[in-house]
């Protein structure tokens, strides 16, 4: 089976959708067969455990850490269908237990992850705290770090739905950094390796996501962990899950990490590390801002009693709300739109814009509005014609 095929066959359903915490992996960490060895590792800042998963006796070291930023669960759901085909006798995952020690936490972030926001209980981003260490979280990342000596380190994050490929205009389902050490982002031995690991990646993906794959900003920060590891002379690869089409619960996305993770084992087992890639890596394309969730075109309306057409966008914000992420629609953006891309696009043709508070649309409103008679919209989406 190929790598797509892989992450069907093992996908863990037992994990759906955007939210996922603690309570939703215990049961399936004290499942995992005898390959696996489950610690905690610490406590959050709001006593949470923190857990670490540990595969394998080889002597190639990998350490990953997933949720860092508590609302980034694709990659979560991704590690746990990357356990289970550890888990099985396929002959490779067989090869990997004797060449791997694979030392991963599933959800760094606990705090974060049951309130479904970016930083920790303390209201601090990890990823800027890489260097400082002033929470636990932070201070245990350390830890981990320096007693288990990786040969590699994989952190795994989400990116917003606003990433697109530079020059092709379609969602950046995956995008791959390997961070930079110094101010000049230059290239050293370090870099060349997780480049070369990403080039593996990427030519597996590029058959089954074509010019949907991203290269993240490389720009030098030494309180991100990315930055810092590779400062450290540890090859660092940075995984952003992003969007596919129609994927806001990242279904598919979470397949696409899989075949990441499958193929950059697969690189680093074949020991294709350093070869000269670099011209391919930075082939790959530039991360772009240049998506809303909506785009409404030629919509006409009525300013100081003149008529005009306009283009304007909106944007979901996802919302906890009894366990569940929802997506609420709001209208963020009025004109000044060209060289934007919606995933969803709509043209009214100089139809007229009409919501409960007025004949033009408002940044901060809510998406519920009728293009002329007969076509009306709830949550941004086409909802019925009149």
């Amino acid at each position: 089976m190929d790598s797509l095929q892989l992450a069907t066959t093992f996908l863990e359903s037992e994990l759906q959708g955007r939210y996922i915490t603690n309570e939703h992996i215990v049961s399936l960490l004290n499942h995992l067969n005898n390959r696996f060895k489950i610690s905690v590792e610490g406590k959050s800042v709001l006593d949470r455990p923190i857990y670490s998963v540990r595969f394998g006796v080889g002597k190639i070291k990998i350490l990953a850490w997933s949720q860092m930023h508590g609302n980034e669960s694709t990659t979560t759901k991704a590690l746990f269908d990357f356990f289970n085909y550890l888990s099985s006798n396929e002959s490779m995952a067989n090869n990997w237990y004797t060449g791997f020690t694979f030392l991963s936490i599933p959800i760094l972030n606990p705090d974060g992850a049951a309130i479904y926001t970016r930083a920790n209980a303390n209201e601090v981003d990890l990823n800027r705290d890489s260097f400082n260490i002033t929470q636990p979280e932070s201070k245990l990342l350390r830890q981990l770090y320096e007693e288990f000596e990786p040969d590699y380190c994989f952190n795994l994050h989400d990116q917003r739905t606003i990433f697109g490929t530079d020059g092709f205009n379609l969602p950046a389902s995956v995008s791959f950094l390997a961070p930079a050490f110094d101010e000049s982002r230059t290239f050293n031995e370090t870099r060349y390796k997780a480049v070369a690991v990403i080039e593996a990646m990427n030519r597996n993906l590029r058959a089954i996501i074509p010019n949907q794959i991203g290269r993240f900003d490389d720009s030098f920060n030494i309180n991100c962990i990315g930055d810092y590891l590779t400062y450290r002379n540890t090859p660092t690869i940075l995984f952003e899950a992003g969007h596919f089409k129609e994927d806001y619960q990242r279904e598919q996305v979470r397949k696409f990490i899989f075949c990441a993770l499958w193929s950059g084992f697969q690189a680093i087992n074949e020991n294709v590390i350093v070869s000269n890639n670099l011209e391919d890596y930075l082939n790959i394309s530039q991360n772009s801002k240049c998506f809303y969730d909506f785009l409404y075109k030629n919509v006409r309306i009525i300013d100081n009693s003149q008529e005009k057409l306009i283009n304007f966008a909106a944007q979901f914000t996802e919302i906890l709300r009894e366990d569940k992420i929802h997506f609420e629609a709001y209208i963020v953006q009025i004109e000044n739109l060209e060289g934007y891309v919606g995933h969803y696009e709509f043209d009214a043709e100089g139809a007229l814009f009409n919501a409960s508070y007025g004949n033009e649309p408002k940044i901060g409103e809510k998406a519920n509005f009728s293009i002329g008679d007969r076509i009306k919209f709830i949550n941004g989406i086409q909802y019925q014609q009149l």
